[in-house]
């Protein structure tokens, strides 16, 4: 930030406070809601279709919306990228991670959530993948960020995900 946003006079890196008008600006992280679609042992994985990773796997998910919970976050964007409603399972986990956007790395609070699915045939949205696999939860790929590793790596969502199974 190089300006304040209030009156536009010049500030210094965040976390700042305008000298002229006290307004105080913060770099929050950015909170998400990602599914883990589990399924016999595997999780479904979408192949990006855009910057910033296109071609990396991904799970679907993304950012909230203002005043959104990261839990009605992850179902909305699994409707959205996947076309099919999902019911959520058990919390997986949250980590900080980082995300690249208009030349800026902007902090996020990445929100994960087992979850199967109860309605509808997987469309994908060509604007956010290009296609999809089930990929085994024991053994997965490097993702596309490294917050999907460390959940997907974590030895409770083996046990999680067999519970899920069907």
């Amino acid at each position: 930030m190089r300006h304040c946003p209030r009156c536009g006079a010049p500030t210094g890196a965040l976390p700042a406070k305008c000298g002229a008008c006290g307004y105080e600006a913060y770099l929050n992280p950015r909170p998400t809601g990602t599914v883990i679609i589990v399924r016999d042992g595997t999780f479904l994985a979408v192949r990006r279709a855009r910057d910033p990773r296109a071609g990396w796997w991904d799970l679907p998910g993304g950012f909230c919306d203002g005043f959104e919970h990261p839990a009605d976050a992850a179902v909305r964007e699994a409707r959205e990228e996947l076309g099919v409603a999902v019911e959520l399972g058990e919390f997986a986990g949250m980590h900080i991670g980082s995300y690249d956007f208009q030349g800026e790395r902007l902090p996020v609070l990445d929100c994960f959530w087992l979850a199967t699915i109860v309605g509808g045939e997987i469309a994908l949205d060509p604007a956010e993948a290009s296609e999809y696999t089930w990929l085994p939860l024991h053994d997965p790929p490097e993702m596309a960020f490294p917050t999907m590793d460390l959940v997907l790596r974590n030895p409770v969502i083996g046990r999680f995900g067999s519970r899920l199974a069907h």
